[in-house]
């Protein structure tokens, strides 16, 4: 099997050389299932297999790639809310405001707090970090973190568009081998019953 899996993957079909897009291979559309079948030298049931095995394949990369999608979908507002409130300490330290906010200290348990003008804040960077930025830098950083987080996730639907195409493809190409190995099975069941 792992040499139909490595012939499968180098298979070039009618001119169509078969890729990969970020480590995900591409899935050739199979217009010829015996010509396929004899390209990589196998027979129906181990194609089948094969196919199964890659189709089974995209479905973990598709549930990696959605956990990533959906970690992104939720730090992007994150960051903006931190540039938020970055933008207001700053506005509040122009006009010599002492600014009021409520902070949450635990779930559902919430202070009242008076910041007085200040030229820092402190940012919580994750793995138990946090840094002191002045307020110029931490809108440099949050923004800086805000665009690769949108470019990010930019090219992640890119990819799950593209692996959704090589499911669809994949599950194509299975039903047409399926269906190829059932008529020829009829023809060679009736040709049997003319002799």
């Amino acid at each position: 099997m792992a040499t139909a899996t490595a012939t499968a993957s180098a298979v070039q079909m009618e001119g169509e050389v078969v890729g990969e897009r970020r480590g995900i291979p591409a899935a050739s559309f199979v217009k010829d299932v015996e010509a396929y079948l004899n390209q990589l030298g196998l027979d129906v049931n181990s194609a089948l297999a094969f196919l199964q095995e890659r189709l089974q394949q995209y479905k973990v990369v598709e549930m990696k790639l959605l956990a990533q999608q959906r970690d992104l979908q939720a730090k992007i507002p994150d960051i903006e809310k931190c540039l938020d409130v970055v933008a207001t300490i700053q506005a509040k330290k122009e006009s010599d405001e002492t600014l009021l906010t409520d902070f949450e200290v635990s779930e559902g348990i919430y202070a009242r707090a008076r910041i007085d003008n200040t030229d820092f804040v402190c940012l919580w960077l994750g793995a138990n970090v946090m840094l002191e930025y002045s307020c110029e830098e931490a809108t440099t950083l949050l923004q800086n973190n805000l665009e690769n987080a949108k470019a990010s996730l930019e090219v992640l639907v890119a990819d799950l568009q593209f692996l959704r195409d090589q499911v669809t493809i994949t599950q194509v190409t299975i039903a047409r081998v399926y269906n190829w190995d059932v008529h020829q099975r009829r023809v060679k069941q009736t040709s049997s019953q003319d002799s």
